[in-house]
């Protein structure tokens, strides 16, 4: 990771010396001549429906403001946040990037991004956010105040192959609700049908974390409260030990961490717990192929179930006045009700405009269409926030959970003394 101080010192002094007292300056109301803004995108990088369906809403933006140029730079989601970085070092300073959620208060507080606030006047901002759901925007806020807009969002949901379930003399008209119907299930799947039963994408090194938290958080745990690790404690550990003990029934695939998308994709795998915003890969890889179903992640027996957010919002780094007007409208077009109509249906991200979910202008014939997609839908009713980690050390410690959490579900050692060797050494980088 890039020094925090030499950043901080970058885009303060970045900051001062483009505007008086380290101020932003007064954003003109409309763009009147040509402007061209850079956008830090991963979408673009991607070999999914996200590609396409982001440079269908660039070009649709740029047609509605021919003043503004939008130069897209595409970057892996797990090369974004560096690249970012090095730029600023460099002195490329973006304008617009799509980070996630994770390196939100980072961001914040280190990369100089600006407080959407601080940009434009009250009345303008609650205009644009009025009919957002609520929950979504207070996810990019850093004491009081907005840096990122929620964009691209999902939840964890779980996939299902009902083809398989029927292989295994199982409802596929009654999916799992509860994970000892999913260990129930996973089991007959892997002895009736030689596929796998059950795996979560709960392990990878970027993306794995929010379903991992979301794992743990419907068991009551959380990984840290205030500054102190709390990944090891009762409840957090008892989650993870649900998993290893399915490991050891033989429900939960023993396979590749950074591959059951694709096993899930190819027909393999009976049930995946993983974003909702592979929907409409998933939907096209299935089709003539299998029979795919979404279902609510699975439940602690009673305990309510706790799905947290995955995704990016936008953010604005720009301090030129003309620049950050346009940045402000690229924001405001690619969260509004047009523009989720396209993220939603061609892409399979949450609508952060439930309003636009029944409209027949928007998003009703396509969920009528899709109706198991109404059961990601029901979950934003209580979405948990993605818990994100302070201070510079923020991504070793991310890493050292993640490391420890996968060793405790298919390692041979005792769960509960894998993470709370990793809770302690992770302790001692917090702030």
């Amino acid at each position: 990771m890039l020094r925090r101080t030499t950043l901080k010192l970058i885009a303060t002094l970045a900051s001062v010396a483009m505007t008086p007292l380290g101020a932003l300056a007064e954003m003109p109301a409309a763009i009147d001549k040509p402007v061209t803004i850079s956008f830090y995108n991963y979408n673009l990088a991607s070999a999914s429906a996200g590609a396409d369906a982001t440079k269908e809403l660039l070009a649709t933006f740029e047609k509605k403001f021919p003043n503004i140029k939008v130069e897209t730079i595409a970057v892996p989601s797990n090369e974004i946040m560096s690249r970012v970085q090095a730029d600023i070092v460099a002195g490329r300073q973006p304008d617009v990037a799509q980070l996630v959620f994770r390196d939100l208060i980072y961001i914040a507080s280190d990369l100089g991004a600006n407080a959407l606030e601080d940009m434009v006047s009250p009345e303008e901002l609650k205009a644009h956010l009025a009919g957002m759901i609520p929950k979504g925007l207070e996810l990019g806020k850093v004491d009081g105040k907005t840096y990122g807009l929620a964009y691209t969002f999902s939840t964890p949901i779980l996939y299902y192959n009902a083809g398989l379930f029927k292989q295994a003399g199982l409802d596929p008209d009654n999916p799992p609700k509860t994970w000892t119907d999913v260990d129930a299930a996973g089991r007959a799947i892997k002895e009736k049908t030689g596929k796998n039963g059950f795996f979560p994408g709960a392990y990878g090194p970027v993306d794995g974390t929010f379903v991992y938290q979301a794992i743990v958080m419907s068991n009551g745990g959380k990984v840290r409260d205030g500054n102190k690790l709390t990944f090891a404690d009762t409840n957090a550990a008892d989650a993870v030990k649900m998993l290893r003990g399915m490991v050891e029934s033989g429900a939960h695939a023993k396979i590749d961490v950074a591959s059951p998308s694709d096993t899930f994709a190819a027909g393999n795998l009976g049930m995946f717990l993983y974003t909702s915003a592979v929907y409409g890969s998933y939907k096209k890889a299935a089709k003539d192929k299998f029979d795919l179903r979404m279902a609510p992640m699975p439940s602690f027996g009673d305990k309510p179930t706790a799905p947290t957010n995955s995704g990016s919002a936008l953010y604005v780094f720009s301090k030129d006045p003309e620049k950050q007007r346009a940045a402000y409208e690229l924001l405001k077009f690619l969260t509004s009700k047009e523009a989720y109509t396209v993220i939603t249906s061609k892409i399979g991200y949450l609508p952060l405009r439930l309003d636009i979910v029944d409209d027949p202008n928007y998003l009703a014939s396509w969920v009528k269409e899709n109706p198991m997609f109404r059961a990601n839908l029901k979950q934003l009713d209580h979405l948990t926030a993605n818990i994100a980690f302070p201070g510079p050390n923020y991504r070793q410690v991310e890493k050292m959970m993640m490391d420890s959490v996968r060793e405790a579900v298919f390692g041979t050692g005792d769960p509960s003394a894998v993470l709370t060797t990793a809770q302690d050494e992770g302790q001692s980088l917090m702030p």
